[in-house]
């Protein structure tokens, strides 16, 4: 069965979706189609409203209001001199799962992976460089996946930030070799941040 242009067209958008394939996305596709006119317009309002409302928190990459600090960052309870450094929201999301790290973090946006094109220039780099020289920041953790692609950004970031005073430790205790941060459930990432090592 041919589905009409505008069907279509909501499918692929949705198949963008980490996880979601052809047939999930039709699924997905249909059940909006099953939702009352208002239900649909307030969704496609929402979506619509996204690149107003929605950004990236100017000091530490994570998602906030648009050109506003995220809550993170805007609370003056959480510990200045450790800065944890993640590949993405959805490791720093992991880590606050933990709820043992009290500090402050830095979104990478991604890591270095040359296979895939990627070789740090779309990274928060500058940022990081910046926020690691700040004189109350004692210690970077390298919070990044254990796989080869994050061992490599790793091993990048301990070069790039060799020169400042700070120490540089990574979570260590219970983060299986080539686990990606982010599927890590909260008391594994207690226990990697309260046995965090040096790193090398």
């Amino acid at each position: 069965m041919r589905f009409p242009e505008a069907l279509d067209e909501l499918i692929d958008f949705l198949k963008l979706l980490p996880g979601v394939g052809r047939r999930g996305a039709e699924r997905m596709a249909l059940a909006i189609l099953d939702w009352d006119p208002e239900e649909q317009r307030e969704f496609g309002a929402v979506v619509a409203g996204i690149p107003e409302k929605i950004g990236k928190c100017p000091r530490c990459g994570a998602v906030a209001a648009k050109d506003q600090l995220c809550d993170i960052c805007a609370d003056l309870r959480r510990d200045d001199s450790q800065l944890c450094v993640v590949e993405t929201i959805s490791q720093l999301q992991a880590v606050e799962k933990g709820h043992y790290y009290r500090g402050r973090y830095l979104v990478l946006g991604g890591r270095l992976s040359p296979l895939d094109g990627e070789d740090g220039s779309s990274l928060n780099l500058a940022l990081l460089k910046e926020r690691a020289s700040r004189p109350e920041v004692k210690e970077v953790i390298l919070a990044l996946s254990s796989d080869v692609e994050g061992r490599a950004t790793a091993a990048y970031l301990s070069e790039l930030l060799a020169d400042l005073p700070v120490k540089l430790t990574r979570p260590a205790l219970g983060l299986p070799a080539g686990a990606n941060l982010s599927y890590a459930d909260g008391a594994t990432i207690a226990a990697a941040f309260s046995g965090r090592r040096d790193v090398e």
